[in-house]
């Protein structure tokens, strides 16, 4: 019995200096110094699923948003995603129209993105988050510093909540739930939409009128209709993806959707 905890003992003085050598750990524990319990974010940093992913640096040096246009368009502006919005519509349809109403937006620009992100929640999770974001610090010196921040917030949000670091999956950029925010957007423009007390990344009345939110709060103007490149939905919807094609697949796939309901609806 005492071999055992003298065993246990130096395995545990083992995992403490090794995750004090973590540059990850260093970095995101001085941007939480004293806002969590520094034993919430060791036990994040020794979790026994924690992983670096080589092949997220790799995704990012080849990323959708830069296909061409004509490749790009093929992934998303095709009759499955067209039938997907007018079905996901057609069964959340009083929902979508208290959020585009709520929110003063078009309720098929909504259900758009929400396809667009993850599908209507049937693509969302990749990697941890936290992985995904540990693996940039570690390999992409660039987004280090980004990231360093990005994981911090997810960790104050795991900590709030009581949630596994671990069990929320995500994107390999560390985006999560239906509506695909980073944490720090995840922070700012979540609503709890259903007014059940939480903001539920992964509940469609929070998710959509998450959406809406960050729309309006990134400039898009109470019932607009100006789709041009210059107008303010065009900005809006590139502020939730800094991408001309994505903000282009949004677009016509939007119309798309619409004129597949009206068209059932006649």
């Amino acid at each position: 019995m005492k071999l055992v905890k003298v065993t246990m003992f130096f395995i545990s003085v083992i995992l403490a200096q090794s995750i004090d050598e973590d540059v990850a750990f260093q970095k995101v524990s001085k941007k939480l110094a004293g806002s969590i319990p520094e034993d919430f974010i060791r036990k994040a940093f020794t979790h026994e699923k924690i992983q670096i992913h080589k092949e997220i640096a790799e995704r990012f040096a080849k990323p959708y948003e830069k296909k061409p246009w004509s490749d790009y368009r093929k992934i998303f502006v095709k009759e499955s995603r067209i039938a997907a919005g007018k079905n996901f519509y057609e069964a959340n349809k009083e929902l979508i129209h208290s959020v585009a109403k709520s929110y003063d937006v078009d309720p098929f620009i909504i259900v758009t993105i929400a396809g667009v992100e993850s599908n209507y929640g049937i693509h969302h999770s990749q990697f941890s988050v936290f992985n995904s974001l540990y693996s940039q610090i570690h390999d992409m010196p660039r987004r280090s510093k980004w990231a360093t921040r990005e994981l911090a917030e997810f960790l104050k949000y795991c900590f709030d909540d009581g949630l596994d670091p671990q069990e929320i999956g995500g994107s390999y950029a560390g985006a999560f739930g239906y509506g695909q925010f980073i944490p720090s957007s995840f922070t700012r423009y979540s609503v709890d939409f259903d007014k059940n007390g939480r903001r539920d990344p992964y509940g469609w009345p929070d998710v959509l009128g998450s959406i809406a939110n960050y729309l309006r709060m990134n400039g898009y103007s109470a019932n607009s209709s100006d789709y041009s490149k210059s107008g303010d939905i065009y900005k809006a919807v590139y502020a939730y993806n800094h991408a001309d094609n994505y903000v282009m697949a949004v677009l016509e796939l939007t119309e798309k959707i619409r004129d597949r309901v009206n068209k059932i609806k006649k």
